[in-house]
């Protein structure tokens, strides 16, 4: 079946991991550590504690509103995002292979990430020209993509099979295992890996898979 969609993840994919890991491991700590009158390196260690006690396959990990409740912040999310907003740069040949794919198939981005964050990851790069659906599988569809259900949803959201779409990111197990399973076409994201059949460390190489 001719492939005709692609979805891509969003962090560590398209847009550089640095913007979400100030949020989080800067950002956050350094509120806390004001808010509670303690040491930053202890308030680091708190709060990434707190983090690692929910863990990344619950919605909860995702969600800033939660966050900034549990530890007492009184701070705007979009503020905070705003922020550090300057962490925001795109990933290496993002919009030249973009520009190539999107003659080609119609492109969606389907990311963990909380809506607030990828709008304004989308709005900082200029990505949204490229992009016909934008997903947020936490903020639109309550779920994780560790779950098939995701991925099915998002079949359906997009009116295609799943042998009609390509799936690319970051993770193994969202982005790769599990999409794979459902017959989606997958490649993982791995700059720092040798190419082969399913790892690709340079998303150029899409222009030569697809």
């Amino acid at each position: 079946m001719k492939k005709r969609i692609i979805s891509f993840d969003l962090d560590g994919t398209l847009v550089d991991g640095a913007f979400g890991n100030a949020v989080w491991h800067d950002g956050i700590p350094r509120v806390y550590a004001q808010r509670h009158g303690m040491d930053i390196d202890e308030a680091y260690r708190t709060v990434l504690d707190a983090y690692d006690s929910i863990g990344e396959i619950s919605l909860l990990w995702y969600d800033i509103d939660y966050w900034l409740n549990r530890f007492d912040l009184d701070v705007d999310p979009r503020e905070l995002l705003d922020e550090f907003s300057r962490h925001i740069t795109l990933m290496p040949f993002v919009e030249e292979v973009l520009d190539a794919l999107k003659q080609r198939f119609s492109l969606v981005i389907a990311s963990n990430a909380a809506r607030l964050f990828v709008e304004c990851e989308m709005q900082k790069t200029g990505l949204g020209r490229y992009f016909d659906r934008t997903i947020s599988a936490t903020s639109d569809f309550g779920l994780v993509k560790k779950e098939e259900a995701f991925f099915r949803r998002l079949a359906s959201e997009l009116k295609a099979a799943p042998e009609e779409m390509v799936h690319v990111g970051d993770h193994r197990v969202f982005d790769f295992e599990v999409p794979s399973r459902l017959g989606i076409q997958c490649y993982h994201y791995d700059p720092a890996s040798e190419n082969d059949g399913s790892v690709i460390n340079d998303l150029r190489r899409l222009l030569e898979k697809l």
